[in-house]
């Protein structure tokens, strides 16, 4: 029996955490909190005790890195975003021992991995806030995976990726692995950011995601996974889309069969193209 037991693609936007607060954004992204919510129930349902999350925010400008902590606890103010995520607060279980076998997988399979167990490296919002909105608290444990290797090559995840399968196959813990990033991520222009909540930035780049969308839910993953490369980077995929190429290498590339279902469709925030969706795994 596999002990991959989920796999999800999801957003990580900050507003969902305004429209949890009063005042006149109130509400204003309900469907991707509630969407995150299922998802975080299925993950329980699924008997996952931990939860690998691969987080668009974490940069690396050399090799992949795996967040090897084990707990994570305090407040973060973005600098990104410090107007949408202050004082955000978290409390996570890490779990050092799978950490430190994906990473050395990974680098057996020829790609530079390295777990760090260093307290002063805290958790990005690509993980804090699907973890929040997933209410697993400190019930599932967490860890993070960087997933930008801003010089890095879409091959190079898909070998990560399929390393992680190995290594969670190899170990005797079921885990769900959660890709957070959006699909295209050409945020608007600082000029009218502000003014365009809901559209997207281009035309073009709504119809490469509804394309997208339709070749997952039509499990037409030969098609995709050939077309992910120059997708990535034409619609400025969050991440360049390393976070999707390591997901889908781990349920199987192109050999993958699952349909994709929708549990928050497609929506459009801040020029960028969002959703939340479940990949069942092989």
């Amino acid at each position: 029996m596999s002990q991959l037991v989920f796999a999800a693609k999801v957003t990580h936007i900050p507003r969902m955490v305004l429209s949890e607060l009063p005042g006149p954004l109130h509400g204003c992204r309900a469907d991707a909190i509630e969407g995150l919510e299922q998802i975080g129930q299925r993950v329980r349902a699924s008997g996952a005790t931990s939860v690998v999350i691969l987080d668009t925010h974490w940069l690396s400008n050399a090799a992949y890195h795996v967040n090897g902590g084990a707990t994570f606890r305090g407040k973060l103010t973005s600098s990104e975003f410090p107007t949408q995520l202050t004082d955000f607060e978290y409390d996570h279980c890490g779990n050092p021992s799978l950490a430190d076998a994906l990473a050395a997988k990974a680098t057996e399979r020829g790609v530079p991995t390295i777990s760090h167990h260093n307290d002063s490296l805290g958790l990005e919002y690509g993980t804090l806030v699907p973890m929040h909105f997933m209410k697993l608290g400190r019930d599932i444990k967490v860890v993070s995976v960087s997933g930008w290797c801003a010089y890095s090559t879409i091959e190079e995840s898909r070998r990560v990726g399929a390393a992680f399968r190995e290594a969670i196959e190899a170990g005797r813990e079921k885990v769900a692995i959660v890709a957070s990033g959006s699909f295209s991520h050409r945020i608007h222009d600082n000029a009218v950011v502000f003014e365009k909540p809901y559209e997207i930035s281009d035309e073009f780049y709504r119809q490469c995601d509804l394309r997208a969308m339709e070749l997952w839910q039509t499990a037409r993953w030969k098609e995709f996974t050939a077309m992910l490369p120059t997708y990535a980077k034409a619609c400025y995929g969050e991440g360049w889309m390393h976070d999707t190429a390591m997901l889908l290498a781990a349920l199987g590339w192109d050999r993958y069969e699952g349909r994709a279902e929708m549990v928050t469709p497609y929506f459009v925030a801040s020029g960028t193209g969002q959703a939340n969706v479940v990949l069942p795994p092989n």
